[in-house]
């Protein structure tokens, strides 16, 4: 299904081909008993922008981070909750006041209000956070949502930049520089890292959050962070990440973090963060970083191995830490987080945007017009693998790139995650590599979602056990996920 997708996150139009891989009739597929190195860490979401404007509604908050079903008046349906455990909170670059009475923010003519995220350090005059130079109460919305996510189960909190605050740039202007180049000046390298740590000390003590980590770029090698833009942004080439990297952790120790990783460097694509990875480990700094972090705006290409082979080498956790798409059927996440699963093998997934426009949102709606509206079918797909791959458990290899294991062992569950992009077809799942199965006649819950939308999250209870395996017949354009309990490695 080739396309054409402008990322809402960047001003940059991405061209890949889409085409999805098409499978024979009657296919079987081995699940192995064959363990990823790494524990399923969970599913996430970015809180900006959506939060910065929805973020007091309790309803969303349960739509989103608990698995039950909550009724959702703007689409006049009764979504099953995705469960979500990771959330992305962005420290905001952006404050009105004025500096000495002459200095104050110069912003992007293009920047929507409902993008500037509002920044709690809001002039140079003290580092103590207790002092006027920071105001606590700005940002309410996204901090509202934070705690109620955790309130709901969430459990793992990054704490990310799109840009340092505005009177730390060159320019005074959170969007990047006039060429898209370097706006931090090196002299104000140190206060960027004070900036983050104070946040997520004062988060720890004052909020109960402790931040499992601190990205300090969002997709800094990229140039299309511009003066003129539509978000905050900033540019880092590789070298300059390497030196602020160990100023941060510094920081961060100062201010007792010690459960606190950095992650770096929430590239746009696998290629600029390998490229990036590279560059930073050539330096003592690699030893500052606790995980890599990847955007996966680079559709079903890029080196998705090479950057699991170089994090696994240095001893690094890996995230695809953002991705998001304008399908609004959902085929194409199904495709990437697949791809993602088999290939990158990340420990967490994680979306840009719960709500957005053009269909590039879980649920439509419009941030800049504070417009509410019903899911997309993304969302049931997403669904399909967040509700049942949960945080603890462990992805399996199968014989099929459109088959997605994963075990609990501690409960002996075994899920499959099927994807049929073919005629309808008979496909069979071979359990006989177990040493434990059920028996025979022994029912199977499932659910599925297909493209067109005729069928959200739709259960279906016919399948069973049959000689040490499940056989059933999915539809064209579907997506089906199975719960077997039982199995055991």
């Amino acid at each position: 299904m080739p396309g054409t997708f402008s990322s809402l996150r960047a001003p940059v139009t991405f061209l890949w081909a889409l085409s999805l891989p098409r499978t024979h009739a009657d296919q079987t597929t081995t699940i192995t008993t064959d363990l990823y190195p790494q524990t399923w860490s969970g599913w996430g979401v970015s809180l900006a922008w959506w939060a910065n404007i929805f973020g007091d509604r309790e309803d969303l908050a349960d739509i989103v981070f608990t698995t039950d079903s909550t009724y959702w008046s703007p689409g006049d349906e009764t979504l099953p909750g995705l469960g979500l455990n990771i959330l992305r909170y962005n420290a905001g670059a952006c404050s009105w006041n004025t500096i000495n009475g002459t200095v104050s923010m110069v912003a992007s003519p293009n920047i929507p209000k409902a993008k500037q995220m509002e920044g709690y350090w809001i002039d140079d005059s003290s580092t103590d956070p207790s002092s006027s130079s920071w105001n606590w109460t700005v940002d309410a919305n996204q901090r509202t949502m934070m705690l109620n996510a955790q309130a709901r189960g969430a459990d793992t909190f990054e704490l990310f930049s799109n840009s340092p605050m505005w009177w730390q740039l060159d320019n005074l202007n959170p969007s990047g520089a006039s060429d898209g180049g370097s706006n931090l000046p090196t002299s104000q390298y140190t206060n960027h890292a004070i900036y983050l740590s104070t946040i997520a000390q004062y988060a720890q003590e004052n909020w109960g959050i402790t931040f499992t980590s601190i990205e300090a770029f969002n997709e800094p090698a990229s140039d299309w962070w511009v003066s003129t833009g539509t978000q905050e942004g900033c540019h880092f080439d590789a070298s300059s990440q390497a030196s602020l990297i160990p100023i941060l952790y510094e920081e961060m120790q100062a201010r007792g973090l010690d459960q606190t990783i950095i992650a770096s460097s929430d590239e746009n694509t696998y290629e600029l963060t390998l490229e990036g990875w590279d560059t930073i480990t050539k330096a003592t700094e690699k030893a500052y970083v606790g995980r890599v972090n990847s955007h996966g705006y680079e559709g079903l290409s890029g080196p998705r191995s090479d950057l699991r082979a170089a994090a696994t080498s240095a001893g690094q956790l890996l995230w695809d830490s953002e991705y998001g798409d304008s399908d609004s059927t959902g085929a194409t996440a199904v495709q990437l987080i697949m791809t993602d699963i088999r290939l990158l093998q990340p420990n967490a997934w994680v979306h840009w945007q719960v709500i957005d426009s053009s269909d590039w949102g879980l649920i439509n709606g419009d941030i800049t017009t504070d417009t509410l509206d019903g899911a997309t079918t993304k969302y049931y797909m997403l669904a399909q693998f967040s509700r049942h791959i949960r945080s603890g458990m462990r992805i399996l290899n199968s014989t099929s790139s459109n088959v997605i294991p994963a075990i609990n062992q501690d409960n002996d569950t075994l899920v499959i995650i099927a994807a049929n992009w073919d005629d309808e077809q008979t496909f069979t799942f071979d359990l006989s590599t177990f040493s434990q199965v059920p028996d025979d006649g022994t029912a199977v819950s499932s659910w599925l979602t297909d493209t067109s939308g005729d069928n959200l999250y739709t259960s279906d209870d016919s399948v069973t056990i049959e000689n040490s395996a499940i056989s059933l017949s999915i539809a064209s354009n579907t997506v089906q996920t199975f719960e077997i309990y039982g199995v055991a490695i």
